[in-house]
């Protein structure tokens, strides 16, 4: 597994692994759709197990969970928001690209979890005589960074087009380990 480098990504870390780890729970019933299923980068997004009301896979990288009656779970619904209120502005609505950025849904199926959050965390720039590509670090900003995991679940989901444009019609509830991680992470 790939290390973390960013410092604000390792103070996140940090302040997730706290003294009392939220217990887990394993599925046997897999998220519509996913079941063995893998992205282009390779990483298979089969929800496995939950923690702090966020579902993994089995190499612990966020995934996003949607039941048969088409509702999405709790954080893969809260990256959708998170996602609406600060990433969309230069990505475009629902992950989709604009003219001054890349979607977003794409980018994600391509790119490793950690180098995503290392260019969230960090930002990236590539400027020459092809393309001007200048994004800024978020790893400061608690109302992206405190949700990344949201952000990228939900990115897959639309990525791997199990979520349609526009609000997820039916959410999961927030269960009381995501608003108590909610809590610490917001109020560092």
């Amino acid at each position: 597994m790939k290390a973390i480098t960013s410092l604000a990504a390792l103070v996140v870390a940090a302040s997730l692994a706290g003294p009392a780890m939220a217990q887990s729970e394993t599925t046997s019933d897999a998220s519509a759709g996913t079941e063995g299923a893998t992205l282009p980068n390779g990483m298979d997004i089969t929800p496995d197990y939950t923690e702090y009301g966020r579902w993994y896979n089995a190499e612990g990288i966020p995934t996003y969970k949607i039941d048969a009656d088409g509702s999405v779970d709790f954080a893969t619904f809260n990256g959708y928001r998170r996602y609406s209120a600060e990433c969309h502005v230069c990505h475009g609505p629902d992950g989709e690209g604009s003219t001054y950025a890349p979607a977003l849904k794409d980018s994600v199926l391509r790119l490793d979890y950690y180098d995503f959050q290392e260019i969230v965390a960090s930002g990236k720039q590539e400027v020459n005589t092809a393309q001007n590509q200048v994004m800024p670090a978020f790893g400061t900003n608690k109302n992206v960074w405190c949700y990344i995991d949201d952000i990228y679940a939900y990115l897959v989901a639309r990525g791997t087009d199990a979520l349609p444009r526009g609000r997820p019609a039916k959410k999961g509830p927030k269960t009381d380990e995501f608003a108590e991680q909610e809590d610490s992470c917001m109020s560092m």
